[in-house]
């Protein structure tokens, strides 16, 4: 897995990328009531404000984090957006990217190099 700055991973499966956000970031954000995804087969480019997430402390806007066409979403969050708290790393996931260009992860950090980034 690699990770942002902006506390999203991401875990390649193939030559598809899930994203999501990290356990840190549900901790500053609080509880998910409200998640709106990018539409399957959108092209979206590194940096695009794509997912718009609502908690009971804030609102905040998830960019993509690399150029690429979203392949899939993750429709539970439309009912249970409560699913990112609970499993952040897992069921919690925002969206699948096939990337244009797979070598733009590389410039993302590893897991110890985020754990000593929020630390």
């Amino acid at each position: 897995m690699k990770f942002t700055e902006e506390h999203e991973w991401l875990r390649p499966e193939d030559d598809i990328v899930v994203v999501g956000i990290t356990e840190h970031a549900t901790e500053q954000l609080g509880d998910l009531v409200f998640v709106e995804l990018p539409e399957a087969g959108a092209t979206v480019v590194k940096d695009d404000e794509i997912v718009v997430i609502e908690s009971v402390k804030a609102a905040s806007d998830i960019c993509a984090p690399l150029d690429g066409e979203i392949v899939e979403v993750n429709e539970a969050l439309a009912d249970n957006p409560a699913l990112v708290n609970e499993d952040p790393l897992g069921n919690g996931w925002f969206f699948k990217i096939r990337p244009a260009d797979p070598e733009q992860m590389d410039g993302y950090m590893d897991e110890a190099a985020y754990k000593a980034m929020i630390a």
